[in-house]
């Protein structure tokens, strides 16, 4: 397919010197990311495959999706009526916008896509991808109208715009118009396309657009007063100032969020039932809230707005220790999508949808650049390893919108009647949503604060890092998370002497797999870890979840580090009442479920976990891919009537059960699964 839209489509794109610029401004936070562009991760490892997944499967499907499902024809609809207005077509139904366009945001799916492509190119230098993306941009661009504003729901016909949109421009945008929304995933887009080609192309497309929403909507007299019905615009306009420095994108993205509770809409759902620095705990659709408490983050670390820090410190708390699933996934309730109350953490019927737990990782991220404590990156690592690439297959091409922690083969959530991945949705923001993060995923893996510099996550990698306007090349070598080895190498150093902080996982060194105090350990096994610089042990003090090795490092100097990775069993706090009774399955940064097709001798849902159970580790491949996986002995009972010998006592008999990482689930076809196994008759089979 790529090959064909690229003959269709193929134009050139220039590059400039400031293509591997890491970054154009302060971000306003303590700790700085170590962008995407000075990180290469490594072929063929855990993340060096999933990045090649996204770039030979995802992010090619995605652009055939845009071409098939009429994302593309929508910008050059827009294009030929703002080139002939009034035209006779407006007056036939195939210029009916509602009934060709599925979502008044699908224009968002474009973006996404050219986003995700953006980030592959640091990875993947590739002159056909980016003739193609130039060739879109020229689509998009097209449909702008003259004064920036940029939405095709309403541009191709604007007598009768899709049927979300309204009348006029804003006047459905707290509800269902997504204007906003759709501003917001184009300046991100544009903004990763900048950083990986240098060219400003998209760029201006996007602060056009901007510079029209910053002119039409805000408390001035003539303006529309209004807020993002679907909040993302606000973590955007944040990323525009950073890049361009220009204040008026920063004012717009605190102005979105200082009226959020004072307009027209006001509940729960859209986190707007009070202004947004008097809520205290996470409520309404898990994806809209995910993004706008980055987006407070953001202006709490820009403008240095203590009552922002204060909000967003307390709404992140209520996560981490009320609203949080052992797989870091959120949102509890099918219906609105949503946070459920304090506990509410249901397993067959867990909502926890993939852009949800990718708004997660936006939220962990900047919790840490703000505080510099180590117990974010922890839960954005079990987000990480779970929650999000349980999305989508490990071969890029099928994904999920919901993410459960049971399936039983009755409860479903598809059309067809089954839990299964699916190869696209017609609401697409999942998948898209994956194309554009999975390949930013380098951006995540380090961290600089003076002549700090930060090593958040494990995966192999070649990092360039800015220490004070000095370069410092670090290499990474490790087979995490199957392994707990990992080897850091000082390729480079023109900064002699510097703090290296080493994150030493919570999970490796507390009672607990995440912070919180939401999940703790249920066995005696114990772990340890270990850190080396150049063969010499380490017995530097561990502050905030960081080891900090601070020396006079030179070209040549390797630290390697080892966790302990045994087999652990954990429980829920008792107030979680679908848990209790049982317990789950975890190693290092992963969860572990049991499924049908690894124990179809028996039903999953009909056995006992003993009180101590003992596991026997294997690698072993799951639809192709490595995995390691656990055997370990249970009981099996007859969960739906238990059956009794002559003295009254359970029949019971023997049985090994296989367990997986959680994420490779649901490669087999549909069927039963399970993460929370029973400890207790009480719990078998009771859901």
């Amino acid at each position: 397919m790529m090959k064909k839209t690229y003959v269709i489509l193929g134009l050139l794109v220039t590059m400039s010197a400031s293509a591997r610029k890491q970054d154009v401004r302060g971000n306003g936070y303590p700790i700085s990311q170590v962008p995407f562009t000075a990180v290469k991760v490594t072929a063929n490892t855990f993340w060096g495959d999933r990045i090649k997944a996204a770039r030979e499967v995802t992010v090619p499907l995605a652009f055939q999706k845009c071409e098939e499902t009429h994302r593309y024809e929508n910008f050059n609809m827009a294009a030929y009526t703002l080139q002939h207005p009034g035209h006779d077509g407006l007056k036939t139904r195939q210029w009916d916008v509602s009934t060709f366009m599925g979502f008044s945001f699908d224009d968002t799916d474009v973006y996404k896509t050219i986003e995700g492509a953006s980030y592959l190119l640091q990875t993947y230098p590739d002159r056909k991808l980016q003739n193609y993306i130039d060739s879109v941009l020229d689509i998009v661009a097209a449909a702008q109208e003259k004064d920036g504003y940029l939405y095709t729901a309403r541009t191709i016909n604007p007598e009768k715009p899709h049927h979300w949109s309204g009348k006029k421009r804003w006047e459905k945008e707290e509800v269902l118009s997504h204007e906003l929304y759709n501003l917001g995933h184009m300046v991100d887009a544009a903004c990763a396309h900048y950083q990986a080609t240098g060219s400003d192309k998209f760029l201006n497309i996007a602060r056009r657009y901007a510079d029209c929403v910053i002119r039409e909507v805000g408390d001035k007299q003539g303006q529309a007063c209004v807020v993002p019905g679907h909040q993302i615009a606000e973590m955007a306009l944040a990323r525009l100032y950073v890049l361009t420095g220009e204040q008026k994108y920063l004012d717009e993205a605190k102005f979105l969020l200082d009226y959020r509770g004072k307009t027209g809409r006001r509940d729960v759902y859209s986190q707007s039932d009070k202004p947004v620095i008097e809520q205290t705990e996470a409520w309404g659709h898990a994806v809209r809230a995910g993004y706008m408490y980055a987006g407070m983050a953001d202006v709490a670390a820009l403008t240095g707005d203590t009552t922002y820090l204060k909000a967003i410190d307390a709404i992140c708390n209520n996560i981490i220790t009320r609203k949080y699933y052992i797989t870091g996934g959120v949102g509890a309730r099918h219906e609105g999508e949503a946070f459920g109350a304090d506990y509410e953490l249901p397993n067959l019927t867990a909502y926890n949808e993939t852009c949800a737990a990718i708004s997660m990782v936006y939220l962990f991220q900047r919790m840490f650049l703000l505080h510099g404590d180590a117990r974010y990156i922890d839960c954005l690592e079990r987000t990480l390893y779970n929650g999000v690439i349980s999305g989508m297959s490990v071969d890029g091409g099928r994904f999920f919108y919901p993410n459960p922690l049971a399936a039983d083969g009755r409860y479903a959530f598809n059309a067809d009647n089954t839990v299964e991945r699916q190869p696209w949705f017609g609401c697409a923001c999942c998948p898209s949503n994956l194309c554009r993060f999975i390949p930013s995923f380098p951006g995540y893996m380090y961290a600089v604060k003076d002549r700090n510099v930060y090593v958040n996550l494990f995966a192999g990698s070649t990092a360039a890092i800015n220490v004070e306007g000095r370069q410092m090349v670090l290499e990474q070598s490790t087979d995490y998370p199957w392994s707990g080895d990992i080897t850091l190498k000082i390729k480079k150093n023109q900064t002699k002497t510097f703090c290296l902080n080493i994150r030493i996982p919570g999970w490796a060194t507390e009672n607990a797999p995440v912070p919180g105090g939401l999940y703790r350990y249920s066995d005696d096994v114990l772990g340890g870890y270990s850190v080396k610089v150049n063969g010499q042990p380490v017995k530097a003090e561990v502050q905030k979840g960081f080891m900090a090795v601070s020396r006079q490092w030179k070209k040549g100097d390797v630290v390697t580090i080892h966790f302990d990775m045994p087999v652990r069993t954990v429980k829920a706090s008792p107030r979680v009442a679908d848990d209790r009774g049982r317990m789950a399955v975890v190693r290092g940064p992963l969860v572990y479920c049991a499924e049908g097709a690894d124990n179809a001798d028996f039903n999953i849902f009909d056995f006992l976990m003993p009180r101590r159970p003992h596991f026997t580790v294997a690698d072993r491949q799951v639809s192709g891919n490595r995995e390691v996986a656990f055997n370990v002995k249970a009981i099996e009972v007859d969960g739906e009537a238990l059956s009794t010998d002559a003295e009254g006592h359970v029949q019971v008999a023997p049985a090994c059960l296989t367990l997986i990482p959680y994420y490779a689930w649901n490669h087999r076809g549909p069927g039963l699964m399970e993460v929370w196994l029973a400890q207790s008759l009480s719990a078998v089979g009771n859901y």
